[in-house]
């Protein structure tokens, strides 16, 4: 009877045992309630196709996106891993601890760089998987020597904002990040390079009220949720209900906070077109695609005319760490 309780019955048990399925297998959009295969809404850039609901998009996601085929992530900043040795319901060390199991990541910004339309540019990328996006001392330090690096390569500088707000476990040494990032802002100015702001939903707290603001030029994704205090916190303070679509990408473009709603899948080619009228490149005969060999024009310094003549375009996550609300 051995080789039926060892062979027959495991085999009799698997066909009628539960089968484990991978978690997340299918998206739900929270707009339309369509479901979506994970690996299709991988390869449409985490956009639903009917709704075109935008999910937040992982850091390696978005820089091969954006840049033409290969690019280097910048690394060497550091910063004390529990400066204030904050403990709330969890030590603030597990809770980084979680996060960059959860993410892969050091902290919440990633800076990189790499050819964008065959420009050398800085992309920085925070990453709201990761305490909400919060901007603590490595965060702000990312920002400050990402912009560093475009201002010693002389490159344009494009930061996807996506964040709480201030990391309340750092208290003022976080908030502190603001003015400093806001300097490092001065400091792409003063050297006349572009500074270019991609709103993604959410982009609020402190991360609103100082660098994500202060670009020459603020693009928003469709839906986007832009403010300093949330829409809930307003109705709550002022008791009156506020209008629909307020705070969202849509309603801060038609009262001028916004230049311009960009859709996920035009977003590359319109910060080709950008990045290179503002550098006074000539346009691309044809769009850059990843891998895409052909030669790439020089970089001309700010300031100086290049050979070409200058072109018209026709274009015109809070987590945990959300310390400003």
């Amino acid at each position: 009877m051995n080789w039926i309780t060892n062979d027959v019955l495991p085999k009799i048990k698997g066909m009628w045992a539960k089968k484990e399925m991978p978690e997340n297998l299918w998206i739900k959009c929270p707009e339309s309630g369509q479901m979506v295969h994970h690996r299709d809404l991988e390869q449409n850039q985490y956009v639903i196709p009917g709704s075109g609901y935008h999910f937040k998009m992982p850091v390696e996601a978005r820089l091969k996106s954006v840049f033409d085929g290969e690019y280097e992530v910048l690394e060497g900043w550091s910063a004390p891993s529990d400066p204030l040795k904050f403990k709330d319901q969890r030590k603030y060390t597990d809770r980084i601890k979680d996060a960059r199991a959860k993410t892969g990541h050091d902290d919440a910004v990633t800076a990189a760089i790499g050819l964008l339309g065959g420009i050398k540019t800085v992309v920085a990328v925070q990453n709201f998987a990761f305490m909400g996006g919060s901007l603590g001392m490595a965060a702000g330090a990312a920002i400050v020597q990402g912009m560093e690096k475009a201002v010693e390569e002389k490159t344009p500088f494009i930061i996807f904002a996506a964040s709480g707000g201030a990391r309340m476990q750092e208290g003022i040494l976080s908030l502190m990040q603001m003015p400093r990032t806001t300097v490092a802002v001065q400091m792409l100015a003063e050297a006349g390079l572009p500074y270019i702001v991609v709103l993604t939903d959410p982009t609020t707290g402190g991360v609103t009220a100082s660098y994500a603001m202060l670009g020459d030029i603020h693009i928003a994704e469709p839906g986007a949720l832009i403010c300093f205090a949330g829409p809930r916190v307003i109705e709550q303070t002022i008791r009156e209900k506020l209008p629909v679509g307020f705070q969202r990408a849509e309603y801060l473009q038609e009262h001028g906070m916004v230049d311009m709603v960009v859709h996920r899948h035009d977003m590359r080619d319109t910060l080709i077109r950008l990045v290179r009228v503002i550098m006074k490149q000539s346009p691309l005969s044809e769009e850059v695609f990843p891998g895409d060999s052909s030669p790439k024009p020089e970089l001309s310094p700010p300031g100086e005319s290049a050979d070409q003549p200058e072109s018209d375009t026709g274009t015109p996550e809070s987590g945990d760490g959300a310390g400003d609300g």
